[in-house]
């Protein structure tokens, strides 16, 4: 008898609210500010903080905090537009620190 197994998840490590899913990762290879974080494509539950511009390691980018719908913890940042051409490729999606969120249904 097969077992069903639902969509692998991250969840917000506080609260366990789902926020994305791990079929939408696109790399792994990413610094945050706390240690290693993931690139998404896709977010969901959560909210997006006002944008700002920030020098990161890969030059200037304008982000914004992505937060927990239901715990309002700070998991990552969007990026909303990356200034060098190389970086373009990240405008639209989300990094999520590790350290901020657990696995679902592995």
């Amino acid at each position: 008898m097969a077992e069903l197994v639902g969509p692998r998840v991250y969840s917000c490590c506080h609260c366990r609210n789902h926020v994305c899913l791990h079929d939408d990762i696109i790399s792994k290879a990413f610094q945050g500010r706390n240690g290693r974080a993931f690139l998404f494509s896709h977010a969901m539950n959560i909210s997006v903080g006002t944008k700002e511009d920030r020098q990161l390691m890969t030059g200037l980018h304008t982000v914004a905090d992505i937060y927990c719908r239901d715990c309002r913890g700070v998991l990552g940042w969007k990026y909303e537009r990356a200034y060098e051409e190389s970086q373009r490729y990240k405008e639209g999606k989300f990094i999520f620190e590790k350290a901020k969120i657990v696995k679902e249904n592995w």
